[in-house]
């Protein structure tokens, strides 16, 4: 494990903090402290190509295949030195200190593994090994791979124990998804795997709003989005992460983005709120 005497911050999400091929901490201002990832596409894969991605040298595809005995090892390790060792104490802010989840997230869609179901369940085991059978077990996700069955039984484990699902969901036009998110896809369809996933897991759904080119959202853009989540079923979801770009982006689209101020946002979520949507925003 790397030994730098570094602080891990909100804006620095450097997964290569420790030497590990799966597992990375981060201090998550969505999670409120110490988020423990697990990166099931150390390859830079991703079946989507969003503007605001952090990824670097980010290519399309899927995970490859895991060696799930190094995920394991891994993740048992990292949790002893959170709790036994003096990584937090070297490494983590103060007010940080706190393992507020295990989250699947990291350089792609981790649901694009084929071990993903098996994943979960072993995940679940060694949380629970550990004594933090509290600490809930994310699934941070774009949501398109939801119509798979090995997706669909992590899911109903993931709701078993605890867990939550982000989705992805940022514009409401196959025209604004492809320009924000780089993929084809028409948005009533994915309004229908949300439907699906908040049906099998409970669910928030992870939305990520700026300036493009100078340009504030638009009112128009706001409403498109909002009738996706309508179509979902507002009542379904738990609610909505709403985000700024507070770190700066790895892809070509990067120059095209400014991060909106604490008080644009806000009025974002407010349209949001009127739709009696729960809403953690995050400039």
């Amino acid at each position: 494990m790397n030994t730098l005497p570094q602080m891990l911050t909100v804006t620095d999400h450097n997964r290569g903090f420790i030497d590990m091929t799966y597992v990375y901490p981060v201090v998550s201002r969505r999670a409120g402290g110490v988020s423990v990832g697990i990166n099931l596409n150390p390859n830079n894969a991703c079946n989507w190509h969003c503007a605001y991605c952090q990824v670097p040298g980010l290519v399309r595809g899927a995970a490859p295949e895991i060696d799930l005995e190094l995920l394991e090892t891994e993740l048992r390790s990292f949790l002893h030195a959170l709790l036994h060792g003096s990584f937090m104490e070297e490494h983590v802010p103060v007010e940080a200190r706190v393992i507020r989840d295990i989250a699947f997230s990291g350089n792609g869609e981790p649901t694009s593994s084929k071990a993903f179901a098996e994943i979960v369940e072993r995940v679940i085991v060694m949380r629970d090994a550990a004594g933090l059978v509290d600490v809930p077990i994310r699934l941070i996700t774009n949501g398109s791979l939801i119509d798979r069955p090995y997706v669909q039984t992590a899911l109903k484990a993931l709701a078993a124990a605890g867990g939550e699902v982000w989705f992805k969901f940022d514009a409401g036009t196959a025209a604004d998804i492809q320009r924000i998110n780089g993929i084809d896809v028409n948005p009533e369809t994915h309004a229908r795997r949300l439907a699906l996933c908040a049906s099998l897991c409970p669910t928030w759904v992870q939305t990520c709003m700026f300036r493009w080119d100078g340009e504030l959202p638009s009112r128009e853009l706001v409403s498109n989005y909002i009738a996706m989540l309508e179509l979902a079923g507002l009542a379904a979801l738990k609610g909505v992460h709403l985000y700024g770009v507070a770190r700066p982006s790895f892809q070509p689209e990067a120059l095209h983005l400014q991060q909106l101020s604490a008080h644009e946002l806000k009025a974002i979520a407010r349209q949001l709120n009127e739709k009696g949507l729960t809403l953690t925003v995050s400039p």
